[in-house]
């Protein structure tokens, strides 16, 4: 074959195997374009106009977060019911001490810039008062850190995929005079969104369980592993709408904007402080950590997520990005049974750019009050914000009531969220992106660091004539 025709060949396979990523790609700026010209060349629209465009975008997000309670459950009951105890905790334990590495390096590095750059000093900005603002501020942090445990410790494991537990508090108007917060009446309620952090327990447990019986465990575990095979046949179906539904999602997003160049203007300095700390923690901080677990460098496997993290970009949920995520994964070679574990945990309490994000809008909005603050609150904020990060799967209205917690350490009042929620949709899809990435970047260290172990557990789980196929790395030799 001459020279011209491999290049030929070998250009039609490549397109073949990125052509959605580039769709993807493209479906976002092409979606971001159009949302621009439309906002600049035409009057306000209304909701319901609005409601139109994003129609084929929340279609897909439908479609997405269809899957992720039956993929999340069947994906880390198979996982971890594949692997003994010993072999399920060692993934574990590497997988949760990156977790908690990134989240801290997250956090510091955020809080090291909002107090070097200081942009909350002389910053005019226009409050905006909602009503989604107004219930998020009217909560207690005890309360809220009381009901990440109990969504832990789910009740009702069906009525998980469909409800949170939520303490909410009221003041009793017939008392006078007024009483503070911490005096209100309170009641337990279920607010609508799937209990993520109640199923990935349960989860775990009945994996843990099924590992434990072996033999009697074997139909569940067939099931479970079915299960997870099927979301993921429909996975590869519902992505091929996913360059039609984020460029819908993107252009009804910049429609439904305020005055992009007044936003700019007022909150320019946070925008950028933000937008400075997630590059730097997602090519800068993941990466060295990324070598040192590895030695190699991420970015040729941060090109193979680009699908992924355009995706994530789009839809602002690391959840219903997840299935995507593990089928990236799976095409990458990575091991199914950490994919299938790490993913799923990942995606509910990793959190980095949610954690960098809070760090710098408590003390940004503690510079616009003109409040000083020692050593001793910047530690404060950075254990609330990576508290608050993990948590965050777990509470209603996660963004505004985690960011009502760190708000609280400092000292300042909920309402003070109202000053960032104008950028906070657009921050929200990039530190979503950067938690995905940091996931995905996760699950392939862990993969890295439990090969030899898994390899060695390969080896003894193989019948006697499977063993003559294992090379000595316990994986299938290649004719």
């Amino acid at each position: 074959m001459t020279r011209p025709k491999q290049d030929e060949s070998k250009f039609k396979a490549f397109m073949q195997e990125n052509v959605l990523t580039m769709a993807t790609v493209i479906g976002v700026f092409v979606g971001g374009l159009v949302g621009f010209i439309i906002k600049n060349s035409t009057g306000e629209w209304s909701k319901r106009e609005i409601m139109y465009i994003s129609f084929p975008g929340e279609i897909f997000l439908r479609m997405l977060k269809c899957l992720i309670v039956p993929l999340l459950v069947s994906s880390i009951t198979s996982a971890i019911g594949g692997l003994d105890l010993s072999m399920s905790s060692k993934i574990a334990t590497r997988a949760i001490t990156y977790y908690f590495v990134t989240t801290i390096s997250a956090v510091v590095l955020g809080i090291c810039l909002v107090t070097t750059l200081r942009p909350g000093q002389g910053a005019k900005i226009v409050e905006t008062q909602t009503e989604s603002i107004d219930k998020a501020s009217k909560v207690l942090t005890p309360d809220t850190l009381m009901d990440l445990v109990r969504n832990m410790f789910t009740d009702n494991i069906i009525q998980s995929t469909m409800f949170q537990h939520r303490t909410e508090i009221f003041e009793n108007t017939s008392i006078s005079p007024a009483q503070p917060m911490e005096n209100w009446e309170f009641k337990s309620a279920q607010r609508e969104g799937s209990n993520v952090l109640g199923l990935v327990m349960f989860s775990v447990i009945l994996g843990t369980t099924i590992g434990r019986m072996r033999e009697k465990g074997k139909l569940l575990q067939d099931f479970f592993t079915t299960l997870s095979e099927a979301m993921m046949t429909i996975t590869s179906w519902v992505i091929w709408i996913s360059p039609l539904g984020v460029g819908f999602l993107i252009a009804a997003k910049i429609i439904e904007m305020d005055s992009i160049a007044a936003t700019i203007q007022s909150l320019g300095w946070y925008f950028i402080t933000v937008m400075i700390g997630l590059f730097l923690h997602g090519f800068g901080t993941i990466a060295v950590i990324f070598f040192l677990g590895t030695r190699r460098m991420p970015y040729r496997y941060i090109a193979k997520l680009s699908q992924v993290l355009a995706t994530a970009f789009g839809t602002g949920s690391s959840s219903a990005t997840m299935p995507l995520t593990i089928k990236c994964l799976d095409n990458m070679g990575i091991d199914p049974r950490v994919t299938r574990f790490v993913i799923p945990v990942g995606a509910t309490i990793n959190m980095d750019g949610t954690a960098l994000y809070e760090a710098v809008a408590a003390l940004f909005i503690a510079q616009y009050r003109e409040m000083s603050y020692s050593f001793g609150t910047i530690v404060a904020v950075s254990i609330t914000a990576t508290a608050a990060s993990i948590g965050a799967a777990g509470i209603p209205q996660a963004g505004l009531v985690t960011m009502v917690m760190v708000l609280d350490t400092v000292g300042l009042e909920p309402k003070d969220v109202s000053l960032i929620i104008a950028v906070d949709w657009l921050l929200d899809r990039f530190r979503t992106t950067i938690n995905v990435m940091c996931d995905a970047l996760g699950t392939i260290l862990v993969n890295h660091l439990s090969k030899n172990d898994l390899a060695s557990v390969d080896r003894l789980n193989a019948e006697p004539h499977e063993l003559l196929e294992l090379g000595p790395n316990g994986h299938e030799m290649k004719e």
